[in-house]
C-alpha cells in the first residue's frame, strides 16, 4: 500500500463518487504493475481516477463478453489495457525522477493521469484538434468544432481557450501560405476575445498578405483603437495608407 500511495493521493481525493455499473470482482487476477495483493477499494478508487482523468468508461482498456454483465478485467486482448500500463510506469517514473529535484516544493507536484489528459483519452493541445479538423472538415468545420468544444468543455479545463493558441495555429497556416484558413480562425477568435489588439494586428497582416488592403486596413485601426500606442500596427497602416515615413 505505501508503495502507490504517493502516486495516487490525489487522484482518489479527486476521484468521482459513483462506481461504473460493471461489477467488480472482489479479488483480482494478472495486475502486472500494481500490487497483486492490493485492497479492492484502493484498486478501485485508482481506477476511477483513471477514468476520470481519461473521461472514459472501463470497457476502454477492459473486454466486454457477450452475454455477461462483468467484464473480463483479466484479459489483455485490448492494446488500450498495455498502453495504461506503459503510462503507468512512465508516471511512476516520472515521479521518481522528480523527487530528486533541489529545493521541490513543499508539500510536492506529482504527475498524474489528469496532470496531461485532463479529460481527454489523447492528451491534444486545441491547436492540434484544430489543425486537424481542418484537414478532415475545412476551416468551417474546425470553426464549428472549436465552438462546440468551448461550450461543452470550458468548464472542465480540458482546453485553452484563451487567444493564444488559435493565433498561434493562425500564424502557423499563414506561414504555409493557408491564409484563408488562418483569416477564418482569426475572425472567431476576434469574436470570442473582442478587446484583443493582438488579434486585430495579426488579422491586418493576414488580410495584407492576402492582397485585402480595406480589411487590413480597417484592422490596423482597430487595434489602434484598443492600444494607441500599438507600433506595429501604427507602421503597418501608415505604410497601407501612404502615410509611412522614409
Amino acid at each position: 500500500m505505501k508503495r502507490i500511495a504517493p502516486l495516487f493521493l490525489l487522484a482518489l481525493a479527486a476521484a468521482p463518487a459513483a462506481l461504473p455499473a460493471q461489477q467488480v470482482p472482489e479479488r483480482f487476477e494478472n495486475l502486472k504493475v500494481l500490487p497483486a495483493n492490493i485492497h479492492r477499494d484502493t484498486l478501485v478508487q485508482i481506477m476511477r481516477a483513471f477514468a476520470q482523468g481519461l473521461g472514459v468508461r472501463c470497457t476502454y482498456c477492459h473486454v466486454e463478453r457477450p452475454g455477461q454483465e462483468q467484464l473480463d478485467f483479466a484479459s489483455d486482448d485490448k492494446v488500450t489495457k498495455e498502453q495504461a500500463r506503459f503510462m503507468m510506469r512512465m508516471t511512476r517514473d516520472v515521479n521518481a525522477r522528480v523527487s530528486e529535484l533541489p529545493d521541490r516544493n513543499n508539500p510536492p507536484v506529482r504527475v498524474f493521469c489528469v496532470t496531461c489528459h485532463r479529460g481527454s483519452p489523447l492528451p491534444k493541445t486545441i491547436d492540434v484538434v484544430l489543425a486537424e479538423a481542418i484537414d478532415s472538415a475545412g476551416v468551417q468545420g474546425a470553426v464549428q468544432r472549436y465552438r462546440q468544444l468551448r461550450e461543452e468543455t470550458m468548464e472542465r479545463g480540458r482546453y485553452d481557450f484563451g487567444e493564444g493558441p488559435v493565433n498561434d495555429l493562425a500564424r502557423r497556416l499563414a506561414a504555409q501560405g493557408k491564409t484563408a484558413e488562418a483569416a477564418a480562425l482569426l475572425e472567431m477568435n476576434a469574436e470570442l476575445h473582442p478587446t484583443s489588439a493582438a488579434i486585430d494586428l495579426q488579422l491586418g497582416d493576414v488580410y495584407r498578405a492576402r492582397g485585402d488592403r480595406d480589411r487590413a486596413i480597417a484592422r490596423y485601426r482597430a487595434a489602434l483603437e484598443k492600444q494607441p500606442n500599438n507600433q506595429m500596427a501604427r507602421r503597418r497602416l501608415d505604410e497601407l495608407t501612404g502615410q509611412a515615413r522614409p
